[in-house]
């Protein structure tokens, strides 16, 4: 069982930096009541214009040197030397909090904090991976090659900095629970990866994902085929065990070498020149629906290669001839290289 380890985490950065900014607020606080303070003595007690008050206290608060600018009777030098010594006990707090803040790091620290959560506040369709383990790094890897947005949710805090470092959006905390799924913006993302390696705390983190935004597509992993089933009927859209997925793989690598080397090259992998992409038509900004392939001619005008047609009932065509007819909300799988899918995609949404 891992054992759990102190947290040094989000929490504490935004609380160390929200104590120190607190000290500081009351330091200016203190040092403004006592110039106002000295200001009123000298122009209400001593008598003296709004400039000579002002002036003597800001000269007495600064302990610059200078000297009285009119004579002082006794009781207001036995106030000018109390609100010297208060000015210097509040600008030594000061100084004292704004030095610990610098060397501790707790300004530098909660600005990069800051400055994390206005990137993710601005991320939209985005994608979110709850849990950096082996599976959620080697989704981010993915996802990073395609230059596609994601934040990564993790729980330990030297896995979250591991993340940074490596340049990814990260954010500390526990998945399973809905503020810090709405913290990564779950309510605007298109797409959830669980990959924790608990199925429960899986299944958990659908249940609040779909909860919270009905529409997004949630991916699960799973360890056991009754995992499998539970979080389907939890709302997981897809439910992928690596067992069995790996299991699979090393099958058709024995049978088949030479297709499951060409599958990954056009699936994964930042090296590739040839892609397998999938295309939505919206009725609202296609203009080939109605169309029938050879009316539409995409490949043709693109160059990319029409694998299948999923229909919006999940009936999939493949191999679809020259006298298919495109409908709305049909899902069409395309392969080619980078320029010709570009190509393909301003044909079915032009801007």
């Amino acid at each position: 069982m891992r054992q759990k380890r102190p947290r040094y985490g989000e929490t504490v950065v935004e609380e160390n930096y929200r104590r120190t900014r607190l000290h500081l607020i009351r330091g200016a606080i203190a040092l403004v009541g006592v110039l106002l303070l000295g200001v009123m003595w000298y122009r209400l007690v001593e008598g003296w214009s709004w400039l000579d008050a002002t002036y003597m206290a800001v000269i007495t608060l600064s302990t610059v040197g200078f000297g009285e600018i009119n004579p002082l009777s006794p009781r207001g030098r036995l106030f000018t030397i109390l609100l010297i010594m208060m000015g210097v006990g509040v600008i030594a707090y000061i100084l004292n909090s704004l030095t610990d803040a610098i060397v501790q790091g707790h300004f530098q620290a909660g600005f990069r904090l800051l400055k994390r959560r206005r990137l993710m506040e601005s991320l939209q369709d985005h994608y979110i991976i709850c849990g950096f383990g082996r599976t959620g790094r080697q989704v981010a890897a993915e996802f990073s090659a395609e230059a596609i947005p994601f934040i990564v949710v993790d729980s330990d805090n030297a896995v979250i900095q591991t993340a940074q470092q490596l340049g990814y959006n990260a954010l500390e905390g526990d998945a399973t629970q809905d503020q810090i799924l709405l913290q990564a913006g779950v309510e605007r993302s298109r797409c959830l990866v669980a990959a924790l390696h608990s199925d429960a705390e899986n299944l958990y983190i659908v249940l609040s994902a779909k909860t919270l935004s009905p529409q997004i597509r949630a991916i699960a992993r799973a360890s056991s085929e009754e995992a499998i089933i539970k979080l389907q009927r939890g709302g997981a859209d897809v439910v992928v065990s690596p067992y069995i997925t790996g299991g699979k793989r090393m099958a058709a690598s024995a049978v088949r070498p030479q297709v499951v080397d060409f599958l990954d090259g056009i699936l994964t992998g930042a090296e590739r020149s040839v892609y397998v992409e999938e295309f939505l038509l919206l009725p609202e900004s296609c203009p080939v629906i109605g169309k029938t392939l050879a009316e539409a001619q995409l490949g043709r005008q693109s160059g990319a290669l029409i694998l299948a047609i999923r229909r919006a009932d999940s009936t999939l065509i493949f191999g679809p001839t020259a006298d298919t007819r495109l409908y709305p909300g049909d899902m069409v799988i395309t392969m080619g290289n980078a320029d010709q899918l570009r190509l393909l995609s301003q044909i079915l949404s032009p801007i």
